[in-house]
């Protein structure tokens, strides 16, 4: 009869897999991106509840075709200066969550219920800008992102909200020189001279850690590496000083040193521009090392959500206790390695209960009888589960697995 257990106490960190300091190139030197700084932030650096959020997702559908519900009532939300990860398997539906936040979502798909509200709090972003881009951005209280039309999408994608993605190549012109892209960026963004323009495209190019970036600003993509692209593809995503800035699988296609030079370029710019970060991955080791709040998703629904040091000292959720033990980050890489069992239900697919519970260790009949919502536990943390883990590491009395349901097979017990 299963329980659920955690490892013996200790340091959650990574440090022994990713490397946690980076020597930077002296051209990296120059004055901050963004004349006042936010107050210093990290990873696990607790957001004051109070503050207000930049970005606020609540009750989030989206939807493939006509019926095919990918993303299931998501809600979540960004404060200024937090970094939150979103974390899930393929197909979990943590892509389509941030391609609705930039409105871009791929041909097929449309947000079919929900709200996206962003919420800058200032007109900074519009500096610069001409008058006609400056009429279609909208009041600085707040946007609702589902409701804008192009042209006021063009007024805040790429100026108030930036993005970098896994695979830099794709989204830079291979006919133009990659510091032409960026002046560009700056002079339709933020309304810079030619001479300006460079002047601060080079300026951006030392920031992110790139060498000699007068001779890069007239390179083209296909001469830089993986990890140079990706430091450009920052640059441009920061350059008009941004609000918010989402990571889809930024560090994923690169190695582990050039992934851990990433992570600190991106919360070192989350220290002097004061921006929020949404770090999609599916790699809970990235979370653990850059993030100060944790979401988990699991075919298309919020599974558990919370400050990421408890999270994983204590997963709630037998999803995100699972991910830990596969993941062997922490305490949890002192046993072997593991796999999680069976596989996630098929996108959209309606199931009566727990859309975890054919793969759960601690399945009861219970869990398939209805849907589980989302429940608040203590110290505002959230889990999408009937019996969460407690504070000593085990469920409570009535969540031994119900002997009439099979475990798993290749489930720890």
């Amino acid at each position: 009869m299963p329980t659920r257990r955690r490892p013996p106490s200790g340091p959650t960190s990574n440090s022994q897999r990713r490397p946690s300091t980076v020597s930077r190139p002296a051209e990296a030197t120059v004055e901050p991106l963004r004349a006042e700084s936010a107050p210093s932030t990290g990873p696990h650096t607790h957001v004051p509840a109070s503050a207000a959020p930049v970005l606020t997702v609540e009750g989030l559908d989206v939807t493939i075709g006509r019926t095919v519900r990918a993303v299931r009532d998501v809600s979540f939300s960004l404060a200024r200066g937090e970094a939150v990860g979103l974390v899930g398997e393929s197909g979990s539906g943590k892509s389509l969550t941030c391609r609705s936040v930039l409105g871009v979502l791929p041909p097929g798909c449309r947000v079919s219920d929900g709200r996206i509200t962003f919420s800058p709090g200032t007109d900074t972003a519009a500096d610069g800008a001409t008058d006609a881009d400056v009429a279609t951005l909208p009041a600085s209280e707040s946007a609702e992102l589902t409701a804008l039309s192009r042209k006021e999408w063009n007024a805040i994608r790429g100026r108030r909200i930036g993005a970098v993605f896994q695979d830099p190549a794709s989204y830079l012109n291979p006919s133009l020189t990659v510091g032409g892209q960026l002046s560009e960026q700056l002079r339709v963004g933020r309304g810079l001279s030619r001479s300006e323009a460079y002047a601060r495209a080079v300026e951006l190019f030392a920031a992110v850690g790139l060498h000699r970036p007068a001779e890069l600003y007239h390179q083209y993509p296909h001469e830089l590496s993986g990890g140079m692209l990706q430091r450009v593809l920052i640059a441009i995503a920061v350059s008009c000083e941004p609000e918010l800035l989402i990571a889809d699988e930024a560090t994923t296609a690169l190695d582990v040193v050039i992934q851990a030079e990433i992570l600190e370029l991106l919360q070192s710019l989350r220290k002097e521009q004061g921006l929020a970060l949404l770090l999609v991955t599916h790699d809970l080791a990235v979370v653990a090392e850059s993030c100060d709040r944790v979401v988990v998703m699991y075919a298309g629904e919020i599974v558990e959500d919370g400050p990421t040091a408890e999270v994983l000292a204590a997963p709630a959720h037998p999803y995100t206790e699972a991910l830990l033990r596969v993941a062997s980050i922490g305490d949890w890489g002192r046993r072997e390695l593991d796999i999680i069992p069976g596989r996630p239900p098929e996108t959209g697919a309606d199931l009566p209960g727990c859309r975890f519970a054919d793969r759960c260790a601690y399945v009861t009949k219970e869990c398939t009888a209805g849907p589980v919502a989302l429940r608040t536990l203590d110290g505002g943390r959230r889990a999408r589960c009937l019996r969460p883990a407690g504070p000593s590491g085990e469920t409570p009395s009535a969540a031994a697995a119900d002997p009439g349901l099979p475990v798993p097979q290749g489930a720890a017990l």
